[in-house]
């Protein structure tokens, strides 16, 4: 009589995995299911709470590895020791003795390498050995798909080596974080610091990659550039359009203006010359993964990418939707078949109607060989009834619905639309005006129909005849070249996929496709959390900026690997290696260490370039330290005097002083500094009047702050 205990990594998923068969007891540890044909005996389901089992710390091995010193570094210990974790240990004696009394062992934590490490983690823990372990694989938590996946377990061969591969991925960045964190923060200390940074394997390039963004827009110099455009009168409506010259001096596009003998504001006669129509098809887009349905929900809604996460577990624990952290965008040929079966309950569900244009397997959406551990995020077959999809939250509701329709849209006919390009000529000067219709939704119809920005209704042409007289007023158009725009939280998830692109070694770059950038599908939302949680960097509005702690961890990092993109990817290939069997545990360990070694030896002299700033964090900081030197007396400096910024030589008669607020916006010590050196900031936005408006800074003569309304936004 065989004895089979199932270990899910949290209880939540463990009342799911029990809710598929009959439940005999339920116990605080565990849950006792009734035999039946999947479970001749029984079984017993018990679970981690998330990490029972962590990696010890410093202190754990040597109690002089407790306070921070330079002389102590590298902390490496000989072997690296497991412990339960705060507040576990009930649960974990619970583990224990059922493992003792198993003779067969479930791993059914989440199937990706993270469950596997935290299944054998507690394994090996608990001292249990040499018993039978199969691995549960499945893609839902939907009844059918469990007992499913419990009659047809799998062996743990692959999953040994994921657990090989995200122990050396927690040991690695453990060695890192540890080591580069105690490094860093003493060499600042000594230099005036007051306070700690931590560095990540991973956290730490994301952090610089939003850094060299701030880079670019603080050192873009915003340039005048001149175009000629002209203002339609057709029979049927007004309508724009540009002549085919951009200048950055003006009098260049005034001479073709005196050319053509045309002036501005003045009334001349045009003709529509030619008249282009296109019709295009677009296709629907491709099944989700979690990375795109978190930029999705965040263009849409400004969901954070931890907030997606959490609600699709969710979904998911609820049966709604397949497993979230996938990177995959494909499904196979089973899951298209049960979506086809439920093809009119899933539009009864959302209240919607069309005919499908095919039942057959598209290779844009349906590929076997395209699918590995995960198949794309997808609704399952349970169908909710009206009185449960009422029951989801706000959230709930927007992210399933979004799945859904990503889903149906592949059954949906193609958007078509067509593009019409005018062109229309004054006095021989040709102007063009480029403008969309839709001709049939066709899937777009399963989305909310966006709101159309001022540029798409501009975009909306008048039917106009080829052959027209058009009414035209012309005038130079004079805009500003625009700085890039900060990231926002989804777009950090695609730069963190694809920071490929700013990478120069052609090799590097490869390998960043392959691996996807920092972090993996399940971890960069994580990453995002941990670096706002550490005050590198601050999210006003969904738009990402670095903040002053950012800056200076960035300065200190620079020229190291810590900042690079490239080395970690070179970690993540390797890491891949070993989940693949072709690597091996002990030689990447061996590699982190001979990286921190030189770090150790290296970060002494680069850290001397690095200017300590004051971070606004509570523990050391000095209020009045200087923020720049004084542009008046040139002796003393600017400071914080708690209401207002002032000289620091005042007693000697320099009286400059600055504002904190400026029309109700607080004016941050940053751009105090930026005046003081040049005299003018970049375009601000926040300021509030009868209405709010945008502004740049200067200071005058007289070293009062005036606002500049001259440069466009």
């Amino acid at each position: 009589m065989a004895r089979i205990v199932i270990l899910a990594e949290k209880p939540s998923q463990a009342k799911a995995y029990a809710e598929a068969f009959t439940i005999q007891e339920k116990a605080k540890t565990y849950i006792q299911l009734k035999a039946d044909d999947t479970f001749p005996n029984g079984a017993t389901i018990t679970w981690g709470v998330g990490h029972l089992v962590e990696l010890k710390e410093p202190h754990d091995y040597k109690d002089e590895w407790k306070k921070w010193k330079l002389d102590q570094l590298p902390i490496v210990p000989e072997r690296f020791l497991e412990k339960v974790a705060k507040g576990k240990w009930e649960q974990f004696q619970a583990v224990k003795k059922l493992f003792q009394q198993a003779d067969i062992i479930v791993n059914a934590a989440d199937v990706d390498r993270e469950g596997s490490n935290i299944f054998y983690s507690i394994l090996q823990l608990t001292g249990v050995k040499g018993k039978p372990i199969q691995r549960l694989w499945i893609n839902s938590l939907e009844k059918d798909e469990v007992r499913k996946g419990f009659r047809e377990l799998q062996h743990n061969e692959k999953d040994l080596r994921l657990f090989d591969e995200a122990k050396a991925r927690q040991i690695s960045d453990w060695m890192v974080g540890i080591n580069a964190s105690r490094l860093f923060t003493l060499l600042l200390q000594k230099k005036g610091y007051g306070s700690y940074l931590t560095i990540g394997r991973v956290q730490s390039p994301t952090v610089y990659l939003i850094y060299q963004r701030y880079k670019e827009i603080e050192n873009f110099k915003p340039e005048p550039f001149y175009q000629i455009e002209g203002l339609f009168q057709s029979q049927a409506g007004t309508y724009k359009g540009l002549a085919k010259i951009k200048e950055k001096d003006k009098a260049k596009v005034q001479a073709v203006l005196d050319k053509h003998q045309l002036k501005e504001k003045e009334s001349f006669p045009g003709i529509v010359e030619r008249l282009d129509k296109k019709t295009k098809r677009q296709k629907s887009p491709k099944l989700h993964s979690l990375s795109t349905l978190q930029s999705v929900a965040n263009r849409r809604w400004k969901y954070s990418p931890s907030q997606v996460l959490k609600t699709m577990q969710k979904l998911y624990e609820k049966r709604l939707v397949s497993y979230p952290r996938t990177d995959c965008n494909f499904i196979t040929e089973s899951e298209f078949s049960y979506l086809v079966k439920n093809l009119q309950r899933y539009q009864g569900a959302m209240n919607i109607s069309f005919t499908a244009v095919s039942l057959k397997p598209n290779k844009r959406y349906v590929d076997s060989s395209k699918v590995q551990e995960h198949y794309a995020i997808i609704p399952t077959k349970n169908v909710p009834t009206q009185k449960k999809l009422s029951g989801l939250s706000r959230e709930e509701r927007n992210i399933y619905n979004e799945i859904m329709a990503t889903t149906l849209a592949m059954f949906h006919k193609d958007y078509v639309y067509e593009e019409t390009t005018i062109f229309t000529h004054v006095n021989d000067l040709p102007f063009k005006s480029t403008g969309k219709r839709d001709v049939d939704r066709g899937w777009k119809e399963l989305f909310p129909k966006p709101v159309k920005s001022k540029q798409e209704k501009e975009a909306d042409l008048p039917g106009v005849q080829k052959g027209e007289q058009v009414d035209a007023r012309i005038h130079i158009k004079e805009s500003m070249t625009q700085p890039p725009k900060p990231y926002t939280e989804g777009q950090l998830i695609n730069m963190m996929k694809t920071c490929g692109k700013l990478v120069d070694d052609e090799a590097d770059v490869e390998i960043l496709k392959e691996v996807e950038g920092l972090g993996t599908e399940a971890t960069r939302s994580s990453i995002i959390e941990t670096i706002k949680a550490q005050k590198y960097i601050e999210v006003k509005r969904n738009n990402v900026s670095i903040t002053e702690k950012g800056i200076m961890l960035c300065e200190a990092i620079e020229g190291t690997l810590l900042s690079s993109p490239s080395m970690t990817a070179k970690w993540e290939s390797y890491l891949k290696k070993i989940g693949s069997g072709d690597g091996s545990k002990q030689v990447f360990i061996k590699q982190t260490r001979q990286f921190i070694e030189k770090l150790i030896q290296e970060t002494p002299d680069a850290i001397q370039q690095v200017n300590v700033r004051s971070t606004g964090e509570s523990e050391k900081r000095k209020w009045n330290e200087p923020i720049a030197k004084c542009p008046a007396c040139e002796n003393g400096s600017i400071v914080d005097r708690y209401k207002f910024y002032a000289c620091s030589d005042y007693k000697k008669g320099c009286n400059v002083t600055f504002p904190k607020k400026l029309a109700r916006k607080t004016l941050t010590q940053h751009m105090i500094k930026t005046l003081c050196q040049k005299k003018r900031t970049k375009v601000l936005k926040g300021f509030k009047g009868k209405k709010p408006f945008s502004t740049a800074l200067v200071l005058d003569e007289n070293y009062k702050i005036i606002f500049d309304f001259g440069k466009k936004t």
